[in-house]
């Protein structure tokens, strides 16, 4: 067995089956659509496009990822197991990374002069009034340019897994067909 063969099957063990993914309680809405063939089959297209829409909304939104992901995928008849798994592109490991690089970004493209305000955790004079501040409004607080940063790095990243994944695709299809054609010649 190949390294690429296991991998993939390592990969396939760790993505969510169609079972798992129609018993979310997230997703019920969508049981009637999800049964269509196109969702689950690995093709070029297919995977492509679960990877791309994973990848945007894992860098796009930091909520509820998966549930639009599949949403997406239903309508665009892209492979939901990808989408799923490449929705992780944004965990609590890289989310530090992702939303302050989004953030310089937006920055730049903005040309906004406002900074986050800093505040020295070890002075005993300051009082933490935002600590009690929902999640949702400390995002807020930093504003355009960390939203204007967010959308074209998601948009950036998704439409570069697109590419990346079916050039992929495309190599190793060319390569199996070339080794093919070796092996059958005496």
């Amino acid at each position: 067995m190949s390294l690429l063969q296991r991998l993939r099957s390592r990969l396939a063990g760790h993505l969510p089956s169609q079972a798992q993914i129609a018993g979310n309680r997230w997703l019920a809405w969508l049981r009637p659509w999800l049964q269509h063939p196109k969702l689950w089959h690995w093709s070029r297209r297919g995977v492509a496009m679960g990877v791309a829409l994973g990848v945007f909304f894992g860098l796009l939104i930091p909520i509820a990822q998966i549930p639009l992901s599949v949403a997406a995928a239903v309508i665009l008849r892209a492979n939901i197991p990808t989408a799923v798994a490449s929705t992780l592109v944004s965990n609590p490991v890289t989310f530090g990374p992702i939303y302050y690089g989004a953030y310089r970004l937006g920055v730049w493209v903005t040309g906004s002069k406002e900074r986050p305000k800093i505040i020295d955790l070890h002075d005993p004079q300051i009082t933490l009034e935002h600590e009690d501040t929902p999640f949702w409004q400390r995002i807020t607080n930093l504003g355009k340019p960390l939203l204007v940063g967010l959308s074209i790095t998601a948009v950036l990243m998704g439409l570069l897994t697109y590419g990346i994944t079916s050039l992929i695709w495309r190599w190793r299809t060319l390569a199996k067909r070339r080794d093919r054609r070796r092996h059958a010649r005496p």
